[in-house]
């Protein structure tokens, strides 16, 4: 039984579509630079947001209309559930879907109980996948809203809380492997802290490495080969999360021997916590070779918490793009819609219409970086403005020729530096605007 039955697949219409159920700039079929745009972007559905979101805020209970749920948290409920979720994700078109372990099966009362619950759900959503072709991109486990982890999971101050989250992973990673999943996704929900009065930090991180390790272990036992992605956080709900940037995860990775093990899977929302932007994070982990993955969202900038508003920002998905294309695309990784509708759009034609905007704007974005690399405007600028080191004392510099005594010579003989160039950041910010027009 159809659960959207006035909704049919959301087709490309074109720039000049006045349909507000159509694509106006993603097809999937276009190809840019070499690769489909189905290719480039590897959209995806988060089923907690879009399937587990009820709309609840801190000032009052979920409203969103939902006709399929039947208010319970059973496992009957969750395997109808997920007949939804791949009816909406088919007709929207998307090729993949992420999850959290707890959002598509009930913990049970016990760790078997909870495994046995997840284990009839993955069976139905393994006959859904078959069904469809839509893959998963990621799994992930919640290691974060139970009770038992209120002082964290792998950084708690009770080794059972940790043991637990050890079990918990482990079955996660069966079960993305079982699904096919090509990445795996640990985000540190409550590894952090609150006051460091009462935080041992050193052996707190000591113990999210240790924990790491053993993952990396388990994932070559079972023989799986998706790729591990950490996404950072800088704060909510702790003061100061362990992962708090790409900076962050990258120091942390290189100090414990995991940087061969992890990529990142970068959230503009979370970026813009750390006060950076969303293109800064993405520089950054593709400087070192660390970005794998998006999560696609926005923050308001009225607002200093985690929104998880659907991105329609042009420039915001105009610099993912910049930076995603510069490094040849994310795959295995993807783009995934870690979004929520607002409280205000509850009924479930608004989960179509947020997703349909956010895949138009990277979509729109994606053509606009595109143009902006065949045209060369900022790649010729940087490397005009960066001449001094491709030959002379600056080359020398760089190939580790020139220590401090041959650069005390040198300008001693020369007497002064040379005069600086103005960066032009104006005159850029307008060129660059022309492209939007």
């Amino acid at each position: 039984m159809a659960l959207f039955p006035d909704i049919s697949t959301i087709r490309y219409e074109g720039p000049k579509s006045t349909n507000p159920l159509s694509f106006r700039h993603y097809n999937p079929d276009e190809v840019i630079e070499g690769k489909s745009m189905r290719d480039h972007f590897r959209f995806s559905v988060a089923y907690w947001h879009s399937f587990r979101g009820t709309g609840s805020d801190p000032f009052g209970p979920g409203c969103a209309h939902r006709p399929w749920e039947d208010g319970t948290d059973s496992v009957e409920m969750a395997i109808k559930r997920v007949r939804v979720a791949f009816e909406f994700m088919e007709k929207l078109g998307v090729p993949f879907y992420c999850f959290h372990d707890r959002d598509v099966a009930p913990e049970g009362k016990t760790l078997a109980e909870t495994n046995a619950n997840l284990d009839r759900v993955v069976a139905v959503l393994k006959e859904e996948q078959q069904r469809t072709g839509i893959k998963l991109l990621w799994g992930t486990a919640n290691l974060f809203s139970n009770a038992r982890y209120m002082h964290g999971a792998a950084t708690s101050c009770n080794a059972d809380a940790f043991a637990f989250a050890a079990a918990q992973v482990k079955k996660a990673l069966e079960v993305t492997h079982e699904l096919g999943g090509v990445n795996y996704v640990f985000w540190g929900g409550r590894e952090g802290y609150s006051n460091l009065w009462n935080t041992d930090l050193k052996r707190e991180l000591d113990h999210l490495a240790r924990f790491f390790h053993l993952a990396v272990d388990y994932k070559k036992q079972i023989g799986f080969t998706g790729q591990f992605l950490i996404e950072p956080k800088p704060k909510e709900p702790t003061v100061h999360q362990y992962d708090f940037d790409a900076a962050a995860c990258a120091a942390f990775l290189r100090t414990y021997g995991l940087i061969n093990d992890f990529k990142l899977n970068i959230e503009a929302n979370h970026a813009t916590l750390a006060g950076h932007t969303m293109m800064h994070e993405l520089a950054y982990a593709s400087a070192y070779g660390l970005l794998g993955s998006i999560d696609a969202n926005r923050g308001d900038l009225l607002l200093g918490w985690d929104t998880d508003q659907f991105p329609t920002d042009l420039y915001l998905t105009t610099g993912c793009m910049l930076v995603i294309l510069g490094q040849g695309g994310l795959a295995p990784g993807g783009v995934n819609f870690d979004a929520k509708v607002r409280r205000e759009s509850f009924e479930p034609v608004d989960l179509f219409h947020a997703h349909i905007g956010g895949m138009d704007a990277f979509a729109h974005g994606l053509k606009i970086a595109a143009r902006i690399r065949a045209d060369g405007v900022l790649r010729d600028f940087v490397k005009q403005r960066y001449q001094s080191w491709d030959g002379g004392i600056g080359q020398q510099i760089e190939q580790g020729k020139a220590g401090f005594v041959e650069l005390e010579k040198y300008m001693l003989e020369k007497g002064n530096a040379a005069p600086n160039v103005s960066g032009r950041q104006e005159m850029l910010e307008n060129l660059i605007n022309r492209y939007f027009g």
